[in-house]
């Protein structure tokens, strides 16, 4: 009896993705993959249809029972109310790791920097994406950057592995932990615990700014970037850009129990129906998840392919060259001179070389032992109208009589009170600093502390609780 096949879920998306999903099944089914799909529908029609999240219910029953989904790309409709069905993807199948490939394929298409080979491996589901913003007061809107230590644990952890697995020798970095220590710095100083467990590989990091220019200056010198979630949706496009083509780069979204794989475009209504879209994105997509699947053979015999029929210029639109190709393709014709040179190798560029994989087996993060936790103080955030501090502060001072002082005010993250400067621009929205006279707060002074504020007419919008843990401060200290 033979095995079953693998299930795999598939959703053609909107805009060019039906006729790019169509001709990436046809190159995967001549080349011999064994697959068992099951087609949904995802984006713009499920949008319209009242689904908010641009997924119908009974299309996660179908995503759960194949845990892997070959997506094409879709168009989330403009106007409030409609979530990112990408972002809802990758959180509820826990796909916390985005790992792009960006390649060079010199000379056969145009590129400044023929040795680019760099993957990027972005954190998922954390960060600012987390997706929690508030509307404070008139002026001043939040959004709360989270970042967690298992998170932070486990695409670390990733990255590393993917570079033992695929004999790269060096990991980098990208953060900004000048700026934010507490939350870039957790990122940092868990990618250097963890790389120290991988003495055979370089590790080094750079804040990202300056990261990223080097990287659009000298790719070459760059290995396997691993970095938060905003950082690296911006990164991986840089990279896929300056490669050569953001239109043919795929991406993987790994999981512990889920994988999607995708191109890292967008639908491109506007080029639907005229079948002169790059495919390239998706089969490279398609790629990555064979391998996911075990399915290596496949995989090298559909990637060698496609490199055969780049090099002999057969091209579509977007990476012709008239002198230098040989011929524009549209989006089907291209997907059938792939399928034509299934069983051939690329004479010019290197062949794929791909060993059996499958999923990286990754431990599951430590649970540490709780530190000992201490309330220390309160940051009290305030609606005021008023422009300078010091009669604030005076008020504040004359309601908060014992143990529970006002440290200091901030505006906008700068200090104004205690010795601020009146050059400082102000806006609606106080930050203000109570801490105890000694080690120790109770609860109930904190809450006997808003009560005072409110009843003395003062709008409190948020608090944070400030506490040590391990005697340390687990909070920032102010600008100014």
């Amino acid at each position: 009896m033979s095995p079953s096949l693998p299930l795999v879920t598939v959703a053609p998306g909107d805009g060019i993705g039906p006729s790019l999903m169509e001709a990436t099944l046809r190159i995967l089914d001549a080349a011999g993959a064994r697959l068992d799909i099951r087609t949904i529908e995802l984006g713009e029609a499920v949008y319209r249809a009242g689904h908010a999240s641009g997924i119908a219910p009974q299309s996660w029953d179908v995503l759960r029972d194949s845990h892997v989904l070959l997506k094409g790309p879709i168009t989330t409709p403009q106007g409030g109310g409609y979530k990112s069905l990408n972002v809802s993807l990758r959180k509820a199948l826990g796909l916390y790791a985005n790992v792009r490939p960006c390649v060079a394929y010199h000379p056969v298409v145009p590129t400044r920097y023929p040795g680019m080979d760099v993957v990027i491996v972005r954190e998922n589901e954390e960060d600012l994406y987390a997706g929690i913003e508030h509307r404070q007061t008139d002026e001043v809107v939040q959004c709360l950057k989270l970042i967690t230590r298992p998170g932070c644990e486990r695409i670390v952890r990733y990255a590393f592995e993917y570079a033992r697995r695929h004999g790269r020798r060096r990991v980098t970095c990208f953060i900004k932990d000048n700026i934010m220590k507490m939350t870039d710095g957790l990122f940092h100083r868990v990618f250097e615990e963890i790389g120290a467990q991988y003495p055979e590989l370089q590790r080094d990091s750079l804040i990202v700014d300056i990261g990223t220019a080097r990287l659009a200056d000298a790719p070459q010198d760059f290995d396997v970037i691993v970095t938060p979630n905003l950082y690296g949706d911006i990164v991986s496009d840089v990279a896929a850009q300056i490669a050569g083509s953001v239109g043919m780069a795929g991406s993987a979204n790994i999981g512990e129990h889920c994988a999607m794989f995708e191109a890292i475009h967008g639908s491109a209504p506007q080029l639907a129906g005229r079948d002169v879209a790059n495919p390239s994105g998706l089969l490279n997509a398609a790629v990555l998840m064979l391998l996911h699947l075990g399915q290596a053979e496949v995989a090298q015999r559909v990637h060698n392919a496609w490199l055969r029929t780049l090099e002999e210029g057969l091209h579509t639109a977007d990476i012709f060259r008239e002198g230098h190709s040989r011929q524009r393709l549209g989006t089907q014709a291209f997907a059938q001179a792939v399928v034509q040179r299934l069983g051939r190798e690329p004479q010019i560029l290197r062949p794929a070389r791909f060993d059996a994989q499958g999923p990286l087996q990754l431990p599951a993060p430590a649970r540490r032992a709780p530190a000992r936790k201490q309330l220390v103080g309160v940051d009290v955030f305030l609606h005021w109208s008023g422009s300078s501090p010091e009669p604030l502060a005076q008020a504040l001072r004359r309601l908060t009589p014992g143990l529970l002082g006002l440290q200091l005010i901030t505006n906008r993250g700068v200090k104004v009170w205690p010795h601020g400067l009146p050059q400082t621009f102000c806006v609606d929205h106080w930050r203000c600093r109570f801490k105890a006279a000694n080690d120790g707060l109770r609860f109930d002074e904190v809450l006997d502390l808003q009560a005072r504020l409110h009843q003395a007419g003062y709008e409190v919008i948020k608090t944070e609780n400030l506490y040590h843990f391990d005697g340390e401060p687990g909070y920032a200290g102010v600008h100014g």
